[in-house]
């Protein structure tokens, strides 16, 4: 087993060959990951049968299980996916900005590699080749932590990955898996100042707070999702039954999930009574204020912690208020600044939500679900980023580079 420091060594030292490879190799190189990880699916699933077994007998919850469950077919649409990353722009060396000055100083800001990306994620082992995928082909190594819950899977799949750099003539420790499976190993990267550059957490609240409050490599901040729908006065009733069943029961355990539903008023008198009625019918449980519970009944009071909660299940809070200017109070007061969304047929309120409203996504008439890097166009992603600083929602290439200014002169010198 490597020590953790040792394996941050051979990602960094393997960051400074990565951030000089040219588009074609990289993307010769994630064709032949892609292809081995079919190549290899029955490994895969081997590995990850251990993990299940292991999580069953250790009483873990369907719902996780599922993220952790590999298939062929899983499989087949996870190497899809780094194809799909090969076939993306090349975002190293793309000029961003060029200017000359008054001296004649050629100046031009340059997007490059971040360097050494460290990925502390739990049990969802695509995560694995998402992230290696996405920094390889932005020029950076990767250092990656799964949970100890999917460790059989997480090797397997690096094994794999390595094996295919490898044979490419790439160094295999662009990718690596800390070995480690201790919780002190967390903390312990989270303090690689010098040898990781950027951290990136995905998961659970305790394990990005964690990340956030104790780390001495800079952090961007993947959120959870504390997502709202809010429905205007003028929203067509078809429409927002659409958004809000696909928006709540699509996928429940995701962070761009709806969990609050806020109705204006005098839209909740016409409508809100048929639109809880067919949420309950698909089994939602409900949580809402004196006024919501009104037009339902099992409708369960809501307390101060239904309001901030991401239940990642089915169940959701309910509100009804006067007006959007009280709804993006409320958003602004107990949202995650994830994603957030309204539905409307008034031009104004809608330009009032996407302007007032403190999120990283802000959608008029469509779906919380399609914060998602993928959707984005963007291939895959890394994260969804809810903080403000250098990259804000969907994580993908280009969000995962840094930049630097190149100077080009003829001799000046300054007065």
């Amino acid at each position: 087993m490597k020590a953790l420091v040792e394996s941050a060594q051979a990602t960094k030292t393997a960051s400074e060959v990565t951030a000089l490879l040219d588009t074609e190799t990289k993307n010769r190189a994630l064709e032949s990951m892609a292809d081995a990880l079919t190549d290899n699916a029955e490994s895969i699933v081997a590995a990850n049968a251990k993990d299940m077994e292991r999580g069953r007998a250790n009483g873990t919850p369907e719902p996780m299980l599922d993220r952790l469950m590999l298939t062929a077919d899983r499989i087949a649409g996870i190497a899809a996916g780094v194809r799909q990353v090969a076939a993306l722009p090349d975002p190293v060396g793309e000029i961003m900005n060029e200017w000359t000055t008054a001296e004649g100083l050629n100046i031009k800001k340059v997007r490059v590699p971040m360097g050494v990306i460290g990925m502390i994620y739990e049990a969802r082992p695509n995560v694995t080749v998402d992230a290696a995928s996405l920094a390889f082909k932005a020029g950076s190594a990767i250092l990656l932590r799964g949970s100890a819950s999917a460790y059989e899977s997480n090797a397997e799949l690096v094994r794999v990955l390595r094996a295919a750099l490898e044979k490419q003539g790439v160094t295999p420790d662009a990718v690596c898996l800390v070995e480690d499976p201790g919780h002190d190993a967390v903390d312990r990267m989270l303090k690689l100042r010098g040898l990781v550059d950027l951290i990136i957490p995905r998961g659970g609240a305790s394990l990005i707070r964690n990340a956030v409050l104790n780390a001495t490599v800079p952090v961007i901040e993947t959120g959870t999702g504390n997502c709202h729908v809010y429905i205007d006065e003028t929203a067509d009733y078809d429409m927002a039954e659409r958004i809000v069943i696909n928006a709540k029961t699509q996928r429940t355990g995701v962070c761009n999930a709806m969990e609050t539903l806020l109705v204006q008023e005098d839209w909740a008198k016409q409508h809100l009574e048929r639109l809880l009625k067919t949420m309950t019918k698909k089994n939602v449980e409900l949580h809402g204020d004196e006024a919501a519970g009104s037009y339902c009944p099992g409708v369960i009071p809501a307390t101060e912690d239904d309001w901030a909660n991401e239940y990642l299940r089915l169940a959701m809070a309910v509100g009804v208020v006067p007006d959007v200017r009280a709804a993006v109070s409320h958003i602004n007061r107990y949202g995650t600044r994830h994603t957030e969304c309204i539905v409307t047929e008034t031009p104004e309120n809608a330009a009032y939500f996407q302007k007032a409203v403190d999120a990283a996504v802000v959608n008029v008439n469509a779906s919380t679900r399609f914060t998602d890097g993928f959707m984005f166009g963007f291939g895959a992603e890394l994260g969804i980023s809810t903080q403000k600083l250098h990259a804000r929602g969907p994580m993908g290439l280009r969000e995962i580079t840094s930049y630097k200014y190149l100077v080009t002169g003829d001799g000046q010198t300054r007065a």
